[in-house]
């Protein structure tokens, strides 16, 4: 007992899990690992995940996890609806304010009927729906080559050229298919593809510069400046 809160954490024994962690189980739905207070150290599928206060690591169903908490700590572990799929098995999502609020909520309100915990699972399914989804909506080329230069475009530095004589393919045919296909000239569609990868660091809690690094811009202000041009949206405001 001298890991956990005193015998304060083992009062309600369905709720022990809450202070001292678990052995290694599954769940059949997406599940979410939040720490209140304290911090937590997660064995995920063989890897080792260390949470602190207000952080959060969002699973796929049926992935395998165990937890240790550090003494004082409160963990809640929220199962989500079925289609609130991370966007990997493991999704690390730092600290989120707006995670942190429906939480807080959750533990204030203390929901126990079906209909009041529905209430607060919709209320955090749909904040992590939003941290999911891009902020640019781009449609994908179909041809083949086209296909493949978009997926490399959010996290490539090379030129236009460069990208098209590597693929065997001239920079304004490539050009002119990006164009037919999807709407959008080339480097509008490579910049928002790339913002939709800054974003999504920057919406997790990264730092600017690493946003950046992610995105394949060479410095913090140049990410900046194409968020203000692009969306009109500051980054420091989307870390919040």
């Amino acid at each position: 007992m001298d890991q956990v809160p005193g015998r304060l954490a083992t009062i309600v024994p369905e709720n022990s899990i809450r202070f001292l962690g678990h052995d290694t189980h599954t769940h059949s739905e997406p599940h979410l690992v939040y720490v209140g207070a304290g911090s937590a150290r997660l064995a995920i599928d063989g890897e080792q995940v260390i949470l602190g206060v207000h952080e959060s690591v969002w699973l796929a169903p049926n992935v395998p996890h165990s937890a240790r908490y550090s003494p004082g700590s409160l963990v809640l572990g929220p199962i989500l609806s079925p289609s609130t799929l991370p966007p990997e098995p493991v999704h690390r999502l730092g600290s989120i304010p707006a995670v942190t609020a429906v939480m807080t909520a959750i533990l204030g309100a203390a929901p126990t009927t079906d209909t009041e915990v529905q209430v607060f699972r919709a209320a955090l399914d749909d904040v992590l729906t939003r941290l999911r989804g891009p902020w640019f909506s781009l449609p994908a080329p179909t041809h083949p080559v086209a296909a493949a230069v978009a997926r490399e475009l959010p996290f490539s530095s090379e030129s236009l050229d460069q990208i098209a004589a590597r693929h065997g393919i001239s920079g304004r045919h490539l050009q002119r298919i990006f164009v037919s296909e999807t709407g959008i000239a080339f480097r509008q569609w490579r910049v928002r593809a790339r913002l939709n990868v800054a974003i999504g660091r920057l919406r997790e809690g990264a730092s600017v510069t690493h946003a950046a690094r992610t995105a394949g811009y060479e410095t913090g202000s140049g990410l900046r400046k194409a968020l203000l041009r692009e969306a009109g949206i500051d980054a420091d405001a989307l870390r919040r």
